[in-house]
């Protein structure tokens, strides 16, 4: 299998570290990580649009020569081929929950964090719109605060003890913030002590570059 990705962009790096953490679990998944510089416009040109007509990044390609073009269905796929010590569990509740973070994550903190980082500071070059920052910023408060609550109870990483797809994501986009200068956890002293706990993780430490 191969990964397209670009190390920045949050999609594709949550994607490294799921399988990072998988391979920190004694899964090896055998998948040959490609850059595509989206930088030099390289997910615009018809080698990769024949990947993905979207021009977008991660793009999973399997044995077959087909492609899975979504994140999330990138991971299920890999928790699916790969059960043995899968980040989601055996037990429908737990798993439940899991994705239950993960896409309060993503659609309401990690898509609002990738606007705000563009319109402050983009790494393409775009425009920066103080108007458009400031609602995004708005918009993640209560996410946010959402999950401090989970951690006020003690627990070092989202779910609990054991990593999940949602810490995945959320470090993923905090990883764009840091490039671009940006800080939204404000007054928040329990995320802030998450996000150096999982940036210690070895999975992280092979992942992250910002």
């Amino acid at each position: 299998m191969k990964l397209y990705m670009v190390p920045l962009a949050p999609n594709p790096t949550k994607v490294m570290l799921y399988i990072a953490e998988r391979a920190e679990m004694g899964t090896e998944m055998d998948i040959e990580q490609i850059v595509v510089n989206t930088v030099k416009g390289r997910h615009r040109e018809p080698e990769h649009l024949a990947r993905n007509p979207f021009g977008t990044v991660p793009v999973l390609e399997l044995d077959d020569g087909t492609y899975l073009v979504e994140s999330l269905a990138i991971i299920e796929y890999l928790e699916d081929r790969f059960p043995f010590s899968a980040l989601l569990g055996e037990d429908a509740e737990l798993r439940g929950r899991a994705r239950d973070v993960e896409r309060i994550i993503d659609l309401r903190i990690a898509g609002p964090m990738g606007s705000y980082g563009h319109a402050k500071n983009s790494p393409l070059g775009r425009p920066p719109d103080p108007e458009l920052a400031q609602r995004m910023k708005d918009s993640v408060q209560v996410p946010l605060d959402y999950l401090e609550s989970l951690l006020a109870d003690g627990r070092p990483l989202l779910l609990g003890e054991r990593v999940s797809i949602a810490d995945c994501t959320l470090q993923a986009s905090l990883q764009f913030l840091r490039y671009v200068e940006a800080d939204l956890f404000g007054d928040r002293p329990l995320l802030r002590a998450w996000d150096e706990r999982y940036r210690a993780r070895p999975a992280a430490q092979k992942v992250l570059r910002w």
